[in-house]
């Protein structure tokens, strides 16, 4: 692994502060195309993207979910297309499908990080609101917003782990002592 590889990971951060300055489409497309070289259970490829850009239906997204504090000029919605699940005989709880969403957002806020712009995920919204504002088909789910843009020059620092962890904080090898 390079260490420019490793660096983008130990310095990614969420950020929780973004201008309004718009994000280049060539940019938002690298990171859509990171997305889909992120890992997926038995390659079955379950999410479906919709990125939003226009300004009114990023005001309606923030009056239903409470824990979007970007007023980001991108997001990035992380849906889960149960029709490619019922597909697969995949049950709606199989584990698979979340950590698809996980390893799709992670890429992408690397992705975005590579490229100079800030991300952060956000899970608290009404899915039923973003399903009506986005006109969802049926069989799309929304999981998880992704932020995108660019930091603010004042942003606040995100939040500070209480002790600095190390991996070996983390790490037990082959059973509990």
């Amino acid at each position: 692994m390079s260490e420019a590889v490793l660096e983008n990971i130990r310095t990614r951060r969420v950020v929780r502060e973004m201008t309004e300055q718009p994000v280049e489409r060539a940019q938002i497309e690298a990171i859509l195309e990171a997305a889909r070289w992120a890992p997926s259970g038995g390659n079955l490829r379950p999410n479906r993207y919709i990125v939003i850009e226009d300004a009114e239906t990023r005001r309606l997204i923030r009056l239903v979910s409470p824990g979007m504090f970007q007023k980001a000029p991108v997001l990035i919605l992380i849906c889960t297309n149960w029709e490619v699940a019922a597909e697969h005989n995949l049950p709606p709880t199989d584990r698979a499908l979340l950590i698809d969403v996980g390893t799709a957002a992670q890429t992408m806020m690397l992705a975005a990080h590579a490229l100079g712009l800030a991300s952060g995920p956000v899970t608290s919204y009404s899915k039923e609101a973003v399903k009506m504002i986005l006109n969802l088909p049926a069989a799309y789910s929304p999981e998880m917003f992704i932020c995108i843009g660019h930091k603010a020059e004042i942003a606040q620092p995100g939040m500070r782990a209480w002790k600095k962890i190390t991996w070996r904080d983390l790490t037990h090898w082959e059973r509990f002592s």
